[in-house]
């Protein structure tokens, strides 16, 4: 099964991508903030197969996590964020993410 960390502050929107990488048949591990992704990534071993980050979150934002993921690992990356001007995402992409996609989102 596919590992998948997601990393995302706000509950609802965190309960809603995880319920549906279930249902998808991932095995995704929930973080509120960056740390928390980190502290996560760490215990397991750095065996995940993606990571899906929010930009916005209190503490080690999204950026700030995603520069120390392409520090250290080689682990696709996907943003999921509400900040969706043109710089966003370049910067986003230019950090080393593989994909940038904005809220609100639809599935399928």
């Amino acid at each position: 099964m596919k590992k998948v960390l997601v990393a995302e502050d706000e509950q609802a929107i965190r309960e809603f991508v995880v319920i549906n990488l279930k249902r998808a048949g991932y095995e995704p591990y929930e973080a509120s903030n960056g740390e928390e992704a980190l502290e996560i990534y760490e215990r397991e071993g750095k065996d995940f197969d993606v990571a899906i980050l929010d930009i916005m979150m209190p503490g080690m934002n999204g950026y700030d996590l995603l520069r120390e993921i392409r520090k250290h690992w080689n682990l696709p990356v996907l943003i999921l964020s509400a900040k969706d001007l043109d710089t966003d995402k370049i910067l986003g992409l230019n950090l080393g993410a593989d994909d940038y996609i904005t809220k609100p989102f639809k599935l399928g």
